[in-house]
């Protein structure tokens, strides 16, 4: 069995990979509050936003902390087309999971269905991901702790769906925000304690490309997207805000004629 390093690197994949799964629940989160207080089009963006930043998050966490993943006795390279297909199906499936919280009539039956898709959807980007693995070995997988990280990214989900649903204050969207990004994370290890590698040492070349040719700057692009797009969320303004400043003006014109 070749031994398996799930953090090569020390502390700083776990805690950079946690810190981008954060973000991206934080960013998402928000962007639902404020899809549920917009209609039409407006909702519709703000759905999508929120979809790609929890999909974005959820990817970027992956990887992040698979830059610290090494296995004695053998490389590893990831299959680039498949590594994408991971990150496409994170989004898809979290879009799914977003918009049926977004436009359904019966909240529990939304949250239900919502976070049953989502965590699936963080499931299957995870396993996904996994099969991009190329080393010289076979890769095995421990069935019940394989259920196990299916269980806790749909429990995580639900809850996170259910904490955008019923919390306003910025506070609490902090705290299922700092909940969900632990919960994507013991997902994440739960899976990998869930995989065992018989190496097969090999002096052929292994297709596909080193992490740090592709993964590393893939990850900095998209935990660049989420910092940003985190900051203009941020800092633009509420419905309700503008309401207010709305209201604020009218004084102002009527007493200026």
């Amino acid at each position: 069995m070749g031994h398996l390093d799930h953090a090569a690197l020390g502390w700083l994949t776990p805690v950079l990979s946690y810190a981008m799964a954060c973000t991206g629940a934080a960013l998402g989160l928000r962007c639902t509050v404020r899809a549920l207080g917009a209609t039409g089009r407006s909702r519709r963006n703000w759905l999508l936003t929120a979809a790609t930043a929890i999909g974005t998050g959820i990817w970027t966490m992956h990887f992040v902390a698979m830059l610290g993943f090494r296995v004695g006795g053998t490389d590893i390279r990831y299959d680039v087309p498949l590594t994408l297909t991971s990150l496409l199906v994170a989004m898809l499936v979290v879009c799914a999971g977003v918009f049926a919280v977004g436009y359904s009539r019966d909240r529990g039956r939304a949250l239900l269905l919502g976070g049953l898709t989502t965590g699936l959807g963080v499931a299957s980007m995870h396993y996904l991901g996994m099969a991009a693995v190329r080393l010289h070995g076979d890769v095995s997988y421990d069935p019940t702790r394989v259920a196990l990280s299916v269980v806790i990214a749909v429990v995580a989900a639900t809850a996170a769906l259910w904490a955008a649903l019923n919390i306003r204050s910025p506070l609490a969207v902090t705290l299922a925000s700092l909940l969900m990004g632990a919960a994507v994370s013991s997902m994440h290890y739960t899976g990998m304690f869930a995989v065992s590698v018989r190496v097969a040492p090999s002096g052929e070349a292994l297709p596909g490309a080193t992490a740090m040719q592709f993964i590393f700057p893939l990850a900095v692009g998209l935990g660049s997207y989420l910092f940003l797009t985190s900051a203009f969320v941020a800092l633009s303004p509420t419905a309700v805000e503008r309401e207010a400043s709305a209201s604020a003006q009218q004084p102002l014109q009527s007493s200026a004629r």
